[in-house]
């Protein structure tokens, strides 16, 4: 029987069909590979809490290395170093404009900062006056708290632009020998920071029988800016800033604060003066 030419058609193409299905299902992966994964099962695993097939190791907590800076301080009280003391101006900050009565009097503009100009030089290198490190230091070794410098060297463009006043503008800020700071932990307890100064003049070998670095008096004879007597001794003079004393643009802060200026230069032997000079010359500008 013959038969019909449209069925015999359809035939051919089916086992064609067939032939490509077969050749693609054994064109990736072995016959054997094949037949393998289809009668893979899975399997749960279960387990107890608390169960582990190997014991770990207890952890053994590593404590890293410390950098030069940080010998004999804990971890959250770094050594003060000149680097704090940087100039805190910033082109960005916008111009401080003094009017009255509504008129314009005066437009100030601030300095670059850090990035504009160095600390003062001397002998062709920064300088702070190391009596503010080391006070500085000893506070924090003291208290076991930072110490925050709100103000250390200012460059005389952002000592104008922080406070404008005729009496400012011989702040020794800018020449290296005025810090403004709090304590965190300490903000409302600045008569203890104060002990801790009169105390390192005492623990200190170097001030050992110098009586006019030892001992501590007073200041009431002339004009000062706060209303508690600041403290004096032959090389420094410490004053108490309370809550509404002593606001400018580095002490915005809502909290009192302390200044310490250096009187005396330990190493030249003479009173610390602020000159223009040594204000205005006195350091690099990049």
């Amino acid at each position: 029987m013959i038969m019909p030419m449209k069925n015999c058609f359809a035939s051919s193409y089916l086992f064609l069909c067939f032939l490509v299905c077969s050749g693609c299902s054994n064109s990736d992966q072995p016959a054997e590979e094949s037949v393998r994964r289809t009668n893979q099962r899975g399997e749960f695993v279960y387990r107890h809490q608390g169960e582990f097939l190997f014991a770990a190791a207890p952890a053994d907590p590593q404590t890293p290395p410390t950098y030069p800076w940080e010998e004999g301080q804990s971890s959250n009280q770094l050594r003060i170093t000149k680097e704090y003391f940087r100039c805190k101006g910033s082109i960005l900050n916008p111009p401080r404009i003094v009017a009255e009565n509504g008129k314009e009097l005066q437009r100030y503009h601030d300095c670059g900062g850090a990035e504009k100009h160095s600390l003062p030089l001397r002998n062709n290198k920064e300088f702070i006056y190391p009596i503010l490190i080391d006070l500085l230091n000893y506070i924090q070794n003291k208290s076991g708290k930072r110490v925050v410098v709100t103000s250390g060297h200012r460059c005389p463009d952002h000592n104008t632009y922080v406070d404008s006043s005729v009496q400012n503008s011989s702040s020794k800020h800018q020449v290296g020998a005025e810090v403004s700071f709090y304590v965190q932990g300490m903000e409302n307890q600045p008569e203890q920071i104060v002990k801790y100064i009169i105390d390192y003049y005492k623990e200190t070998s170097k001030y050992q029988g110098l009586k006019e670095y030892q001992e501590f008096s007073r200041f009431t004879k002339g004009e000062t800016n706060v209303s508690t007597p600041p403290w004096m001794n032959k090389e420094v003079f410490v004053k108490v800033f309370n809550k509404k004393e002593g606001r400018d643009f580095d002490n915005r802060h809502p909290y009192p604060y302390l200044s310490i200026q250096v009187r005396y230069d330990w190493d030249l032997q003479e009173k610390v003066t602020v000159t223009w000079e040594k204000a205005y010359k006195n350091y690099l500008r990049f």
